[in-house]
């Protein structure tokens, strides 16, 4: 299997996927298809790539299913720009709320700090030798090149083995707590911009973009503080790390980044959906639909890192449809989601997989928080299958949240253990977590689940 993401094949894509989230393959198939799609579009020549567009997915399902894990997973493995938001907290512009394109400068946002993450740690090593240099001329000025043709060699040679004797204490931390006087640039804030009576989703941008600018023409100051070598070095280190990316460059690869391989995933899609008539005074669903649907179909939007166009960024629609149905949306929307997929309800089988299978699995997560402290937890299968089979009967019983409720009954089941590492169970010490051990502990949540009928 190829561990490049350019390289995926779509096989290769649901095998990965598979890792991690148990079941729904029809939604696994179609996302490894549209991924590989943009590594195909990027192959074609000639003005036809421009018009090959990402088709969008709707995944159609109830809570805890694997809707934004899916997304969240795929994005991960492509190493892509990723966004999560929720469709219910944009408004129609010109009400209180965010506009819709603030997801696509948020998407910017990630693909910068996601591209200039990468740059850091091509750089993080010489910008680690400069603060040493820095630190190092602080300990020791070097007066020596001033005088350095009054000076012998021999008192030349014996001022740099000095120097590399204090590089070796720095290196080995027997410094860190000397303290020093270090120089800090700074930026003079430029105070807050007060409202022009627009409404907030109009200001954003406009805010944004001019504090940034502003930011620009003002000058530097230095500061002098005086800290330990410890601090110094992580001080010192930001500041010399920032002078050695090129941010015009970081800001250029990242909105290329984000316009041609970003995933924006918009859950509870469902909410804005115009169900009938009366959906609440002031602000209109549809409304926030019909702004919706430019960003979906192809635009640009100004950020404060430069314009992008959305045209092949994937956008991945995600929504119960309890009291709606995608039909609901307005016809241009649902165009603009022409993949539906259904994710399936969970089974008890299911809920044992994802106990047992993925690389992320519960059980492994609470064995290596408590390997941390010395205490070896285990799972028999046979309380994994009683701890999957009580997740499902509460979920059929009371409300159905998917896997989330596994959450629940895991914490429920350990928390006891969890208070009492490590004073009453000490270092050393095995666990093994049975059927019986899970029937008597979790008997008192079923229990609850039974009063919870009576509580208003």
């Amino acid at each position: 299997m190829s561990n490049d993401p350019d390289t995926l094949t779509p096989r290769e894509i649901v095998k990965k996927l598979d890792k991690y989230i148990i079941g729904q393959a029809a939604a696994k198939r179609n996302v490894a298809v549209a991924l590989r799609n943009r590594w195909r579009r990027m192959q074609v020549t000639g003005a036809l790539k421009e018009d090959i567009v990402p088709n969008n997915i709707l995944m159609i399902g109830p809570t805890g299913v694997g809707k934004t894990e899916i997304a969240r997973r795929l994005a991960k493995i492509a190493k892509v720009p990723f966004l999560k938001v929720e469709a219910s907290k944009f408004t129609e512009v010109g009400y209180v709320g965010r506009d819709v394109e603030s997801m696509v400068r948020d998407l910017v946002e990630r693909a910068v700090a996601m591209v200039k993450s990468e740059k850091v740690e091509i750089i993080q090593h010489k910008a680690i030798e400069q603060v040493e240099e820095i630190i190092l001329d602080i300990l020791l000025p070097p007066f020596q090149q001033k005088k350095s043709e009054e000076t012998s060699l021999d008192t030349t040679q014996s001022s740099h083995t000095t120097r590399e004797r204090f590089r070796e204490k720095l290196r080995s931390g027997l410094l860190d707590q000397q303290q020093i006087e270090i120089k800090i640039t700074k930026t003079i804030p430029a105070g807050n911009i007060n409202s022009l009576g627009a409404s907030p989703a109009m200001e954003e941008g406009f805010v944004m973009n001019f504090q940034d600018m502003l930011s620009s023409f003002l000058p530097k100051q230095t500061k002098k503080r005086k800290v330990t070598i410890a601090e110094a070095r992580a001080l010192l280190l930001t500041e010399e790390t920032a002078k050695l990316i090129d941010m015009n460059a970081v800001k250029e690869e990242a909105l290329a980044r984000a316009s041609h391989s970003g995933i924006i995933f918009i859950d509870e899609i469902d909410k804005i959906a115009q169900a009938g008539q009366g959906n609440g005074p002031g602000v209109s669903r549809e409304g926030v639909q019909r702004d919706l649907l430019p960003i979906v179909e192809g635009s640009t939007v100004q950020t404060k890192h430069g314009p992008i166009q959305t045209d092949h960024i994937l956008f991945i629609g995600a929504g119960a449809f309890h009291m709606a149905k995608p039909s609901d949306l307005i016809p241009e929307l649902q165009g603009r989601f022409p993949i539906r997929v259904t994710l399936e309800n969970l089974s008890q089988k299911d809920f044992y997989k994802i106990l047992d299978e993925p690389k992320s699995a519960l059980p492994i997560q609470y064995q290596a928080l408590l390997a941390v402290e010395n205490v070896r937890l285990d799972f028999s299968p046979e309380a994994k299958q009683e701890i999957a089979a009580t997740a499902y009967l509460l979920n059929e019983e009371i409300e159905n949240i998917g896997a989330r409720r596994l959450q629940t009954v895991m914490s429920h089941l350990l928390t006891p253990i969890l208070f009492d590492v490590p004073d009453t169970i000490r270092p050393d010490t095995a666990i093994t977590i049975t059927k019986k051990m899970v029937q008597e502990v979790l008997a008192d949540l079923i229990k609850q689940k039974d009063l919870s009928a009576y509580i208003l």
